[in-house]
């Protein structure tokens, strides 16, 4: 397994985001389907200036957006969330706070009966501003953490980053508010994962939601910090076993939508969802992406340049909503969309390819997710796996993206026992070189 080598840089470019697509074309009748669903949960990037300078960060996060929405904007897109019907707003960025009316937008939100929660990477969490999300009604914050300390910091970009989280989260606890941590798991930082949340829950969290990193952004830039598609098979034993321990001392934890499908720890780390398995993807469905430049999308994630289906200085947010194409996605979506390994799947009429984000930031379409768990499972009862290998770098821009192949290979033969006893057990790691390469990174 190749290491995770010095960067060519100090710290990330943060690039200056396009101007915003606008005036976009919108069907001109809502139908039923569209009527039907509404924007339950919305996560809204309030601002792109950020003061991380992370080396995975989709959105390559760092200066602010061209003609981002004023203060008086924001607090009517909260008016047209709870028209809406909007149960929840999640504040992101960026950095939220980093935007000079949060505490406007996020008081305003509390007040038209939608909780308010927001997601920080913390560096900025003074005592004042911890006051302010008390006073504003955060219903939850969320804290990311990716590794300790050296880990978090090479990756955060930013010495220090590690110990400005967890005072952040002694702060926000300090006010009475739920804390949980967001974790990306990035290749390097896999063996630190079980060890980093004893530490995070020793400090008291609440919750724990936990994904993995997605090619998009600064991520796509270095290929060596992805998961390969066939670490699935120790990516998931190992968050149920986070999941059973941190139940027993009350903690949350939550998968991000990128991780399962239809294996063996589905039951237990989906309980919460119709059926104990992830469904297909909700985006345009139940969720709602806002950038801060007015874009609206069906998920946050999602690329701007292929699913930004309106702006919301030129329409309302319901017609966007209702009648942007890109929004109708998952609205419309059937087997037919799928390909390669998931166009044959026995569960691709519930699965429908899994995450569109991950999917499509690796292929440039939707419907075909190497990042699954049954999938790698059938793959290893053949003797083989898939590995994802970069052939075109992205360009540079906030939630870009380049393009990857995926290849079926045979399991080397000095690793495919130890794949079979951990599909077996769920116990241990594929390649404890893995703890080299984390040394690797953070030494860079």
């Amino acid at each position: 397994m190749t290491a995770i080598g010095p960067r060519p840089r100090g710290l990330p470019i943060a690039p200056v985001a396009p101007p915003a697509r606008r005036r976009l074309p919108l069907a001109e009748h809502a139908r039923d389907v569209d009527r039907a669903h509404r924007p339950r949960y919305a996560v809204w990037e309030l601002t792109l200036r950020c003061d991380l300078a992370c080396r995975h960060c989709g959105s390559r996060a760092g200066k602010a957006r061209p003609s981002e929405l004023s203060t008086s904007e924001a607090l009517d897109v909260v008016r047209q969330l709870a028209e809406m019907g909007t149960k929840e707003v999640t504040l992101i960025g960026g950095e939220a706070y980093l935007h000079d009316g949060w505490f406007d937008v996020a008081s305003a939100i509390t007040a038209s009966g939608m909780e308010m929660t927001m997601v920080t990477g913390g560096r900025g969490i003074t005592e004042e501003r911890a006051r302010q999300l008390e006073q504003a009604g955060a219903k939850a914050v969320g804290v990311s953490v990716d590794g300790l300390e050296d880990m978090h910091d090479a990756l955060r970009g930013v010495r220090g980053a590690f110990r400005s989280a967890i005072d952040a989260i002694r702060l926000l606890r300090a006010r009475g508010l739920r804390v949980s941590v967001n974790t990306q798991i990035a290749r390097p930082a896999l063996l630190q994962i079980e060890p980093l949340l004893d530490r995070l829950m020793d400090e008291g969290i609440e919750g724990w939601q936990v994904s993995m990193t997605v090619p998009m952004g600064r991520a796509a830039d270095e290929p060596e910090l992805l998961l390969q598609p066939y670490q699935v098979l120790e990516v998931l034993p190992l968050i149920a076993r986070i999941e059973t321990k941190a139940r027993r001392r009350d903690v949350d934890v939550a998968p991000g939508n990128d991780i399962g499908y239809f294996g063996p720890y589905e039951e237990q780390l989906r309980a919460r969802f119709h059926g104990g398995h992830r469904m297909a993807c909700t985006a345009g469905k139940g969720t709602l992406g806002i950038e801060a430049d007015g874009s609206v999308k069906g998920c946050p994630s999602l690329p701007t340049k292929d699913y930004v289906g309106g702006n919301l200085r030129d329409d309302d947010l319901q017609s966007i909503w209702e009648r942007a194409e890109t929004l109708r996605f998952a609205r419309d979506r059937t087997e037919k969309e799928l390909w390669g390994f998931c166009g044959d799947c026995y569960y691709g009429e519930d699965c429908l390819g899994g995450c569109t984000w991950t999917a499509h930031v690796l292929f440039g379409k939707r419907g075909n997710n190497p990042y699954c768990h049954h999938r790698a499972l059938e793959l290893l009862a053949r003797g083989t796996r898939e590995r994802i290998v970069r052939v075109e770098a992205p360009e540079g821009l906030p939630f870009d993206f380049g393009r990857f192949e995926c290849i079926e290979e045979p399991w080397p033969s000095d690793e495919l026992d130890r794949a079979r006893e951990l599909a077996r057990t769920g116990e241990g790691f594929l390649n404890e070189t893995l703890a080299r390469a984390g040394a690797s990174i953070t030494s860079s």
